[in-house]
């Protein structure tokens, strides 16, 4: 029996969902990612006239390199009206995280140098391979809080499909509440012994910042959670292992109390190159492969995958092929039927 792909793109799921604030692409690397955030943020800035924020973490600049513009490290860059672009330098925020951390705790205890030891383990924090994702979350979250765009769309580094990230907004979370409350306690005892010694008591500096981390913290975590304000897309393609990948993704999000918005097919073959004269053999056996995929695909996730993407002719870069892939991920044109 025939099994029927039949996705309409994303439009139709955004004219459902108009309240979308923040949009997540999650997928291993190497898929699509970074071309399906990018069609979507020119679709939302140029057709919709959205201000539209695109936000990259990835180290290896994809961003820069699908624009073929440098946008690494240098903040929000306007590529076109209405859409920018940032691309963070992520050991440089962490460097200036760490650098920030000193400095108030000169400026707390009036030392015009950090002890050396208290130095040392400040600075053996950036080989932690939580900082890296903890830059990247304040980061997000920052640029959240500030309210100056209508959509984010957010092109995520391939750690875990993007679900650690909620994971670690938890973590972050939970952490920032026990140090408050901690804290909360010593102030107390503060409070006491100044009233005892018939002294006013004074601000707990520490204790402000604290809490207006986990207020941040809080507030984004409660927005990547709301899927009413929140999508996360996956985005495979017709391989074996992706498939394999994204059920476990899946499974992920689903132990996390979410459910992904929908799935992105990428690097589809038209079906009719089985029957073109003058097709390889090296193609048509690629095609066959895929049909197979597509196959298990729809049997899998069916109408959960809700855009394809041809295979093109020529690698998507540069705003011309960003155009074109935007104008296949929104109103989809393939329909497989295996």
């Amino acid at each position: 029996m025939a099994v029927a792909l039949k996705p309409k793109g994303l439009l139709e799921y955004f004219e459902r969902h108009p309240e979308v604030e923040i949009v997540i692409f999650a997928g291993k690397g190497g898929l699509g990612k970074t071309t399906s955030s990018s069609s979507l943020a020119w679709y939302m800035s140029q057709v919709k006239k959205k201000r539209t924020l695109l936000f990259s973490t990835d180290p290896q600049a994809s961003l820069s390199d699908i624009w073929e513009q440098d946008f690494y490290g240098k903040g929000e860059v306007e590529v076109l009206p209405n859409l920018f672009v940032v691309e963070i330098d992520a050991d440089r925020r962490v460097a200036e995280y760490q650098a920030s951390v000193k400095q108030k705790i000169k400026d707390m205890y009036g030392l015009d140098q950090v002890p050396r030891e208290i130095e040392e383990y400040i600075d053996s924090t950036s080989a932690e391979p939580a900082m890296y994702e903890s830059a990247t979350y304040d980061a997000m979250a920052e640029l959240v809080a500030a309210k100056q765009y209508d959509i984010y769309i957010f092109d995520m580094p391939p750690f875990g499909h993007g679900v650690r990230m909620v994971a670690m907004a938890d973590i972050l979370s939970k952490w920032v509440e026990k140090i408050t409350e901690a804290r909360a306690k010593v102030a107390e005892y503060d409070a006491i012994a100044a009233t005892l010694k018939g002294e006013k008591g004074h601000e707990d500096a520490v204790m402000a910042e604290l809490i207006d981390i986990r207020n941040k913290i809080r507030a984004f975590t409660d927005l990547l959670t709301d899927r009413r304000r929140t999508a996360f897309f996956m985005v495979l393609i017709p391989e074996k292992m992706a498939i394999l990948d994204t059920e476990r993704a899946l499974q992920m999000f689903s132990a996390l109390g979410m459910e992904m918005s929908g799935l992105v097919v990428n690097q589809v073959y038209p079906a009719d190159l089985l029957t073109k004269e003058g097709t390889s053999d090296y193609l048509r056996n690629r095609v066959q492969m895929q049909q197979e995929h597509l196959r298990v695909i729809a049997e899998k996730f069916g109408d959960r995958v809700r855009a394809m993407v041809p295979m093109f002719t020529r690698e998507p870069k540069g705003r011309e092929m960003i155009e074109l892939a935007a104008r296949h991920l929104m109103q989809s044109e393939l329909m497989v039927e295996v």
